[in-house]
């Protein structure tokens, strides 16, 4: 049987924050399980606070769980084996300003342990399939947001992940912008990728995904297919208000 592309089980994350007397504890994840399939696209919908980022930084290796257990492709996230198949754009991208798109992917691809032709090729597509390609010439101080955003999801698929994990992909983006990240998305999904993304804008989760995760207070309060917010009145929307009341 082919593992699942990401495995939660009974996971929770606390976070101490130390005081002049003692320390402060908040759980931001608690008692968290659940499995995502491979090549499926699957959002995580949730209000500020419920714990979306830190899922994130769990799966990819970032933080690690208080309890319970994390597994990518059946690897810990922190396993070379777990985060060759793993692509991050976090929700702020940043990029020195002086470099041009072909530089920044240069240094993040010797990073995934790419070189010579392989890291040239590599960056030669992620671009394309980006459409960053008529815009090499310039420096990262003259991107909009939405070119900063591509730039992103080229470095996150300079070593061919098998998933993708994107923070809010399309926070902040105008409506062409949206629409060309949604087809660019979909394009890779298409190629067989999984990708997990966490957004506030229902409206883009109903498009791009197949499944979707209603986190309340650091808990999984729904987990939701397709057909389901299709049939119900008021969609996803209606689904997603009714969970986090």
């Amino acid at each position: 049987m082919t593992a699942p592309a990401v495995s939660f089980s009974g996971v929770e994350k606390t976070y101490k924050r130390p005081r002049l007397l003692g320390a402060d504890y908040l759980t931001a994840v608690k008692d968290l399980s659940f499995e995502l399939p491979a090549g499926c696209v699957t959002g995580l919908l949730g209000l500020n606070g419920a714990g979306k980022t830190t899922i994130m930084k769990l799966l990819t290796g970032l933080l690690f769980p208080t309890a319970g257990k994390v597994r990518v492709f059946g690897h810990s996230p922190s396993e070379g084996a777990a985060k060759a198949k793993v692509g991050f754009l976090p929700e702020l991208p940043y990029f020195p300003p002086q470099v041009r798109p072909g530089e920044a992917l240069a240094y993040y691809g010797r990073l995934s342990g790419l070189s010579g032709a392989a890291l040239a090729r590599a960056a030669e597509s992620a671009m394309a399939k980006t459409g960053l390609e008529p815009h090499a010439g310039k420096r990262v101080s003259e991107f909009s947001k939405g070119m900063l955003q591509r730039l992103g999801l080229a470095q996150a698929l300079l070593h061919s992940p098998e998933l993708l994990v994107l923070d809010e992909p399309v926070s902040g983006l105008d409506p062409l912008a949206i629409h060309d990240i949604r087809g660019l998305l979909a394009g890779l999904n298409a190629e067989g990728r999984a990708i997990f993304l966490s957004s506030h804008s229902i409206s883009e989760v109903e498009k791009l995904c197949s499944r979707v995760l209603i986190m309340v207070k650091g808990r999984l309060s729904r987990s939701v297919e397709r057909a389901e917010w299709e049939a119900a009145h008021g969609g996803l929307e209606k689904i997603f208000v009714e969970a986090v009341k």
